[in-house]
């Protein structure tokens, strides 16, 4: 394990988008670990302190054109670490992402996998559980985790498989069926989303909302047209 710590072999890749109010949340559930080499912080142009945030953390910022994959791939050309985490600003990990990633990082053919974090909400409402259930429910049986769940990816792989396409939308859903649900594991530990939209529009229209999205994209929309929608 010192090893392993020692070794600082995770580079962090935080995407935001005026994410002032997220952002120190994710940022401080990061704070102090031994495993991480470096914190990037891609951003598309924000225009509160998200900036000033991140430089006060101490992580380094990239900026560039928003759209999700653009950023991604700009995070990941500046980044160093063997091993890549991709995560969103409106996420934070549990207490035990650490060990838990420790754990992923030490089986045998560590290297050849992708793995997610449990998705969780940051509400007491019963359609946060029902919502959660049927998560866990498309990770398993469908390999299709989603971007606020976390991507930790080793570099090696994550150039075999091309990275993230530069796409607005649905970058994430397109890495994951590149790297196939053979390749996915899930970490014990939990990405604790925002349940923002969710408040706002409701635990039946958005994700149905979502669901539309999502359909769009298997038929073949281009997913610069979905954004809109999804928006």
């Amino acid at each position: 394990m010192g090893t392993f710590q020692e070794q600082k072999r995770i580079s962090v890749v935080i995407l935001t988008l005026d994410a002032a109010d997220e952002l120190p949340r994710a940022l401080a559930a990061l704070a102090g670990s031994a495993s991480i080499r470096e914190i990037i912080v891609s951003d598309g142009g924000s225009r509160d302190g998200t900036v000033a945030i991140a430089h006060a953390a101490g992580a380094r910022v990239v900026t560039g054109p928003r759209g999700r994959g653009i950023q991604l791939i700009a995070g990941a050309a500046a980044a160093t670490g063997e091993w890549l985490l991709f995560l969103h600003a409106d996420c934070r990990l549990t207490s035990d992402w650490e060990k838990a990633v420790e754990e992923f990082i030490a089986q045998p053919g560590a290297s050849d996998r992708a793995g997610y974090f449990g998705f969780v909400l940051d509400d007491p409402d019963p359609g946060a559980r029902r919502l959660e259930r049927m998560v866990a429910w498309r990770c398993r049986v469908l390999g299709l985790p989603y971007g606020d769940q976390g991507l930790l990816i080793a570099r090696s792989l994550y150039d075999a498989v091309g990275g993230f396409a530069p796409m607005p939308l649905m970058e994430d859903v397109d890495l994951v069926r590149r790297l196939g649900r053979h390749r996915l594991t899930p970490i014990a530990a939990q990405a604790v989303s925002s349940a923002r939209r969710y408040r706002r529009e409701g635990y039946l229209r958005r994700p149905l909302h979502n669901l539309l999205c999502l359909s769009l994209y298997f038929a073949g929309v281009p997913p610069q047209r979905i954004a809109g929608l999804y928006d």
